[in-house]
């Protein structure tokens, strides 16, 4: 199913729903609603559909599919859709925030550190430590990345949130983890829609089993040598049966791990350079001996300080793990 048969199945329940509801008293909010309905049926019967009615550009997908009675693009919304907007947006980032792990959370020998930025009012980006209730000084630990931008990646990010935390509860191993969370993923989001993601679960012993599902590769520091781990598998979403495998890694005291999205990597300054991995992992290699949060700091200030002014264009994530 295309975006556009999805939005009329969408339009048509909707207008099914408000049928029934006119049936059992009508008002005039409810004739309003299925007006809208059917104004948005007709455009798409003639070919106009998600065109703003305004500047006559296409309206944002991301706007279309979280409104698909949109008619008008983000620039030419009126004063009471702004006002609208931005109390949704509010909400939304309110809610988000709230999906993020405690800071700097310690856990047996474990010790945490990250950062979280959006680019936009929400994020799609997608960081989370849990800690089981069965298992002393063990972790899980999340980062990825949603496709898209803007709301309709944020609420996939929270699909993902609450994907985990639920399959956590039960003792997999990671990479089966992350085979279920890819087929629930699969069957409750439109197709080309996927995240990257890397996943793991660190142990009390030192023992780290990792899966990585098409995301940036994670850094490794052991000894001050930075090596680099690689992917294991495909995005979650692209395919619902995909098989996943999990690399083993062992921490000894005071080495380090990692994990970090696009938004740092692919970060521009004003001569449209890239960050990369290459500067990131120079950084590492120069200030491993810091705190997981100085680290972490050093990092980021990096990324903006090369970036000199330029706005971010992406979500910035870094988680960094720490045996101690």
């Amino acid at each position: 199913m295309d975006a556009q048969d999805y939005l009329r199945s969408q339009l048509l329940d909707r207008k099914t729903r408000l049928l029934a509801a006119m049936k059992r008293g009508s008002s005039e909010h409810l004739i309003s609603l299925m007006q809208e309905v059917d104004s948005a049926l007709q455009r798409m019967a003639k070919g106009t559909y998600g065109i703003c009615e305004t500047c006559h550009d296409s309206i944002e997908h991301e706007r279309i599919m979280v409104d698909p009675l949109a008619r008008n693009c983000l620039d030419h919304l009126s004063a009471d859709e702004q006002r609208v907007l931005e109390h949704d947006l509010d909400l939304a980032y309110q809610v988000q925030t709230r999906l993020l792990p405690k800071k700097d959370l310690e856990v047996g020998r474990w010790r945490t550190a990250y950062h979280y930025e959006p680019s936009g009012p929400v994020s799609g980006d997608y960081c989370d430590l849990i800690v089981p209730e069965n298992e002393d000084g063990a972790v899980y630990f999340f980062t990825g990345d949603v496709s898209g931008k803007g709301v309709a990646s944020s609420i996939l990010m929270a699909q993902l949130y609450a994907i985990f935390r639920s399959l956590t509860r039960d003792p997999e191993p990671i990479h089966k983890v992350v085979e279920t969370a890819n087929s629930l993923f699969c069957e409750s989001v439109m197709v080309g829609h996927f995240a990257t993601l890397v996943g793991g679960k660190a142990g009390a012993s030192g023992m780290i089993h990792l899966c990585n599902a098409g995301h940036c590769l994670p850094l490794l520091v052991k000894r001050g040598n930075v090596e680099i781990l690689p992917s294991t598998g495909l995005p979650i979403g692209m395919f619902c049966r995909s098989e996943y495998e999990s690399l083993q890694v062992t921490l000894e005291p005071e080495d380090t791990l990692i994990l970090y999205s696009d938004g740092i990597t692919e970060a521009r300054n004003a001569s449209h350079w890239q960050y990369g991995e290459q500067r990131l992992r120079e950084v590492v290699e120069g200030n491993f001996m810091l705190a997981p949060q100085d680290l972490l700091r050093v990092c980021i200030e990096d990324v903006k300080k090369f970036r000199n002014g330029v706005p971010a264009s992406d979500d910035m994530t870094m988680l960094v793990l720490r045996r101690s």
